[in-house]
């Protein structure tokens, strides 16, 4: 399936300001439809881990040339018994004895070696797949649900360990078995095997026919597993958002609807791949029939003895048992390319934008966004011309309603995006020829969404600059005013943050993030809302931070909250993403324009 038709089946959804749309649930994912490939990219992963599979086969090998050797020892031991000869029929049993016990430890060594084969496989590919995530364009995140990935990392890898370890040995053996087996049937007696090839035909003819049934029904069942992981991580995500508007009903129903769906097409296909055992055995039992009816004429003429009736007898059994084997093994086989499928196609996702040669060891900040126009879907285009001229060390204020653009300027300064047009010049070099890491590491930003990670206040606030010393610590939660609060608990910077901060105030996780960026010493320091969950208090502290922390550093900040901007050396007015007026506060009020309209909404009550 091409790119442009996966780019179809994805429901967009972009990275906006304050109140854009999230990943929806129940979107589509990517289908890989070309087996045969899919098949050879697994069999790369199984290279790089020969020596095991060269051990794995070898015990396979083994272990199926005992059970070739097994029925034909039971006929000869049963010709010595027919013609008398006791000596020869001792070491017979005794040789079929040391067959078995080999057997035996051979199929133990097969099964230990299947399962680190597939935990080494299983290893490498999530490392794979979880280096591609953290390499994945933010367009791509943007686009698609967080519980849809998730499950390609668990559910889908977890079947490609399974089949791997308990059934890749059973269907290697299985193809031997059925190889070796005719060989020596046809060695037997040519006329009699022929007889029992007839058999073949109907299977073949069963498994094709399921099959293609089975695989479409497979797919469609990983897809609405992942469709319901994502549902339940947006629902625990976002549970008091769910609680506060008294939609747990709305919830339950939905997933109810998703899981009812995915229950119609889990037992549709358990259904289909528990009925492929009991058809074939019943054809293998047909063609039992029919040897043992033909064996014993051709016995009865003199053809052949009693004891090769007996072993031909077992090798038809053993011809049809790994046939009806791999026919059950077809569903297990199924689930894990289908998974193998979904996990291919993110790790081909390309990557991430990292072109640039340049670097910025002496960065003055200075910043020039010209003509640039952008949109997040062809046809709905977001900035419109945008121009801006940002000096060292000024303040910047992107203001305006939700929607109007301000934080897909954040966006495309980040290089989160590429503009459609124009250019973001830093220190009149463009974003594009400078390294990506080298840009990033000299801007800060602290989101309106807070991140914090389960693990101890020093990691988190150290995020940004892990070299950072303890005292340097200490500083930057003093700047950002949220040393009184740590220091009040028993472990301090050591106190463990569970399910990333949750026991902390919204407003004390804000202060944590902001400590965070005043760690990393920023030339360009980036405040998306900074400020908006806390309280004017606390606002007013955060406030007297920034006068310090933005001195000599080029700053933009995206506010609602027009108090928190006064102070801005230019105060930048967007609506529906172009720029309608610039000034400072005290200009932009003798205006009365847009930004006079705004200011007494909030402070005079008015409204527009």
């Amino acid at each position: 399936m091409t790119e442009e038709k996966r780019k179809t089946e994805t429901v967009m959804n972009f990275r906006r300001g304050p109140g854009g749309p999230r990943p929806p649930m129940g979107q589509a994912v990517e289908k890989a439809d070309d087996v045969k490939k899919t098949i050879s990219r697994l069999l790369v992963y199984f290279g790089q881990a020969k020596k095991l599979l060269i051990f794995l086969l070898a015990s396979v090998i083994f272990v199926t040339i005992m059970a070739l050797f097994a029925p034909a020892l039971q006929g000869q031991a049963i010709d010595f018994i027919t013609l008398r000869v006791w000596d020869r029929l001792y070491r017979c049993i005794v040789f079929l004895l040391f067959v078995y016990l080999a057997n035996i430890l051979f199929g133990l060594s097969q099964s230990l070696l299947a399962a680190r084969l597939s935990q080494s496989i299983v290893k490498q590919m999530r490392h794979d797949l979880f280096r591609k995530i953290d390499y994945l364009s933010i367009k791509y995140l943007d686009t698609h649900s967080n519980g849809d990935i998730m499950s390609r990392m668990t559910n889908d890898v977890e079947n490609i360990s399974n089949t791997v370890a308990q059934s890749l040995g059973s269907l290697i053996s299985g193809v031997l078995t059925v190889v070796g087996t005719v060989a020596i049937m046809f060695y037997y007696c040519w006329q009699l095997t022929l007889i029992t090839l007839v058999t073949v035909l109907l299977t073949i003819v069963v498994t094709k026919k399921m099959s293609k049934v089975m695989r479409n029904v497979y797919r469609k069942r990983s897809e609405i597993l992942g469709q319901l992981n994502g549902h339940s991580e947006e629902m625990i995500t976002g549970y008091k958002s769910i609680v506060a508007y008294n939609k747990q009903e709305d919830v339950i129903e939905e997933f109810c609807r998703t899981s009812d769906e995915l229950t119609k097409v889990s037992i549709k296909a358990e259904i289909l791949g528990g009925s492929m055992g009991p058809v074939m055995n019943c054809i293998s039992n047909i063609g039992f029939v029919i040897v043992a009816a033909f064996g014993g004429f051709f016995a009865y003429t003199g053809l052949i003895t009693v004891g090769t009736i007996s072993a031909f007898i077992i090798y038809a059994k053993q011809f049809s048992r790994p046939i009806n084997d791999i026919a059950q093994l077809y569903g297990t086989i199924q689930t894990a390319l289908a998974g193998a499928e979904r996990v291919f196609a993110l790790i081909d996702q390309p990557d991430e934008d990292n072109s640039g040669s340049l670097t910025m060891d002496h960065v003055t900040g200075e910043i020039s966004f010209r003509n640039v126009n952008f949109s997040y879907v062809p046809g709905k285009q977001v900035l419109y011309d945008f121009n801006l001229d940002v000096k060292p060390g000024q303040k910047i204020a992107l203001v305006g309603a939700t929607g109007s653009g301000k934080t897909t300027v954040v966006n495309l300064l980040m290089r989160f995006y590429p503009a459609d047009s124009g250019e973001i010049l830093i220190d009149g070099e463009n974003i594009f020829d400078i390294k990506r890491d080298e840009l990033r590491k000299n801007i800060a930003i602290v989101l309106q969404d807070t991140v914090l990670f389960s693990d101890t206040i020093a990691y988190n606030i150290k995020y940004s600059n892990p070299e950072a010393s303890d005292e340097e610590m200490v500083y930057a939660a003093d700047m950002s005013n949220c040393r009184r609060y740590i220091e009040r608990f028993p472990q301090k910077y050591n106190t463990f943050l569970k399910q990333a901060g949750s026991g902390l105030s919204q407003g004390q996780r804000q202060l944590l993030a902001i400590a965070r960026a005043v760690l990393a010493d920023p030339k360009i320091l980036i405040l998306d809302e900074a400020t908006s969950s806390v309280d004017t208090r606390t606002e007013q502290k955060i406030q007297d931070a920034m006068v310090k922390l933005m001195k000599n550093r080029t700053s933009l900040i995206i506010a609602h909250r027009l108090s928190t901007v006064r102070d801005a050396d230019k105060i930048v007015v967007m609506d529906q993403g172009r720029v309608v007026e610039i000034g400072n506060h005290e200009e932009l009020i003798a205006k009365q324009g847009r930004y006079y309209s705004l200011y007494m909404t909030q402070f005079a009550g008015n409204k527009i």
